[in-house]
């Protein structure tokens, strides 16, 4: 663990891919000093069958038997007969920081009955972060609208540095005792307690996302406790979380075109124009006209400007079923006058919170996890040249990542090396075109754990791309958990899957006041989806 530093705000540390630190000698053999897990019924009308419970952990696994927090823990426990039952399987959508509690009954309602009713569903809240305790929070306004312009040369530079600096300095003043507990590592040894207070020898493991980072570093350090274990849409093993970023600059750069090559072809539904070039600067016409004149949020308070307007749309990166949504937005802009899509769309896309929700985790895992580059100047010439070939999300990225900059904890070593050694084979499921955990991800995890499987969709761009109701993707995950058949090809890629269709092109009509508030989902909408990772 490190130790708390003073606020670093212009030391200059070179980007380097993560190393190789090495895993704990045998920390399966650790007394962890969990505590014990006391189910009681979580009070969910919908799943009455799910229990909650509180688990005791230690603060510091170096220090087992020292300061504990607690991580919120809830099942949806095996109905199946004794014999025919397959033990617990922990969730995790990634984040790093997202609840994974709406998940047991989530998935066990996407797979048959009688894989369902095989094994314990175990959602849980990563430490620090939601129902765990304590859930840490660093500023609680920190995404209030309107935020200032995200765009570099609009004059706004020197407030989000300020804004970036505060929100790292006022972690550390509040958090410090726990921030530097809160990197992959410690979430996976909580993984490891949650399984010794369930009283399992072996617990089988889904994780999306982040969630990928998390399983393969727990199966790197507790192997001998894997039984199986599916990743979806796959953080590369090595890479650093800042190149990590342009490697998604450059993705929902891709991900942008194709919605607009989408919307040209409905030329005759949104009038935005016959070709991608011509939506593309309709998008931009929007932003430019929402910096003189930002549009009042409703319910949501403060206002919709050019920043607000852009998380609306990197969000279609993660979901294609948003591009309906998406092009009515701009149609009912510019060709209407009717700001009322874009008040829909930034409530149910991005409008903030009660708190920062998962930031602080979020900062915690990726700041601490690698050396970053501490020096303004660095990342302002380093993303400009991101951005002459990837204006539509790299500038949002930078800032959403700019506390790294002022961190108060130096990265390094760098992230668990992951070798796969004492694994079973792990199913890994990953999409050509997903912007969020590029495709090189997939490739680079694959070569990390030997005996994995990787299925590929080619074409699909879903982050997250299991329980889309795609049956060649859904049934190799339920063949697996049901009795650990893996997919027969002996290539690369042991077997593909077709893309889902694109959505039909719709003018989305605004429905009344009360319906459109956040919260309200529809198909376009997934439990759970990440900011990023």
């Amino acid at each position: 663990m490190k130790v708390p530093l003073a606020l670093l705000t212009a030391v200059v540390a070179a980007v380097a891919l993560t190393g190789a630190a090495p895993a704990t000698a045998e920390p399966e053999l650790q007394d962890t000093g969990q505590g014990r897990l006391e189910w009681a019924p979580c009070g969910d009308p919908e799943t009455p069958a799910l229990q909650c419970a509180m688990l005791e952990v230690p603060l510091d696994y170096d220090h087992p038997h020292g300061r504990k927090i607690k991580i919120k823990v809830n099942r949806l426990p095996a109905m199946a007969p004794e014999a025919q039952r397959q033990g617990p399987i922990l969730l995790n959508p990634g984040g790093p920081g997202d609840s994974g509690l709406w998940m047991p009954a989530y998935v066990a309602g996407k797979v048959p009955a009688d894989v369902a009713a095989a094994y314990d569903w175990i959602g849980f809240d990563p430490r620090g972060t939601n129902g765990s305790d304590p859930h840490v929070v660093c500023d609680a306004h920190y995404f209030d609208a309107e935020r200032p312009d995200y765009q570099v040369g609009h004059g706004t530079e020197q407030a989000w540095l300020g804004r970036a600096a505060k929100y790292a300095a006022d972690c550390a003043a509040g958090w410090s005792w726990i921030l530097p507990h809160m990197t992959t590592v410690d979430n996976a040894r909580d993984l490891d307690s949650i399984r010794r207070a369930l009283g399992a020898q072996k617990i089988s493991f889904y994780g999306g996302s982040w969630g990928t980072s998390l399983g393969s570093t727990y199966g790197q350090l507790f192997p001998s406790h894997v039984r199986r274990m599916v990743l979806d849409s796959i953080v590369g093993p090595t890479i650093s979380w800042y190149d990590h970023n342009i490697l998604q600059d450059k993705e929902h750069e891709r991900r942008f075109r194709a919605f607009a090559e989408w919307t040209a072809k409905a030329d005759s539904v949104y009038h935005l124009g016959t070709d991608a070039d011509t939506v593309i600067k309709k998008y931009y016409a929007v932003e430019d006209s929402l910096r003189t004149k930002p549009v009042p949020a409703t319910p949501a308070p403060g206002m919709i400007g050019p920043s607000e307007f852009e998380d609306v749309f990197y969000s279609g990166g993660y979901n294609f079923l948003r591009w309906p949504r998406m092009a009515t937005v701009l149609s009912g802009y510019l060709t209407k006058d009717d700001t009322r899509p874009l008040n829909i769309a930034y409530n149910r896309y991005s409008a903030p919170g009660e708190d920062d929700g998962a930031f602080p985790n979020y900062n915690a895992v990726q700041c601490t996890e690698n050396a970053w580059p501490r020096d303004w100047e660095f990342w302002k010439a380093d993303q400009a040249k991101v951005n002459a070939v990837a204006p539509f999300y790299t500038y949002n990225n930078m800032w959403y990542n700019a506390a790294c900059m002022f961190w108060p904890y130096n990265g390094g070593p760098g992230r668990l090396k992951i070798t796969g050694r004492g694994l079973p084979p792990v199913l890994l499921f990953q999409a050509t075109e997903d912007p969020a955990t590029p495709y090189e991800g997939g490739v680079a995890m694959h070569k990390a754990l030997p005996g994995s499987k990787l299925v590929v969709q080619n074409g699909g761009s879903f982050h997250e791309i299991l329980f889309h109701d795609n049956a060649c993707l859904d049934d190799t995950f339920v063949a697996y958990l049901r009795d650990g058949t893996l997919p027969s090809g002996n290539g690369f890629i042991a077997k593909s899957c077709a893309p889902e269709p694109d959505p039909a092109p719709v003018y989305i009509e605004p429905a009344p006041a009360l319906k459109a508030q956040a919260g309200n989902t529809d198909r376009e909408t997934t439990p759970g989806t990440p900011r990023l990772h």
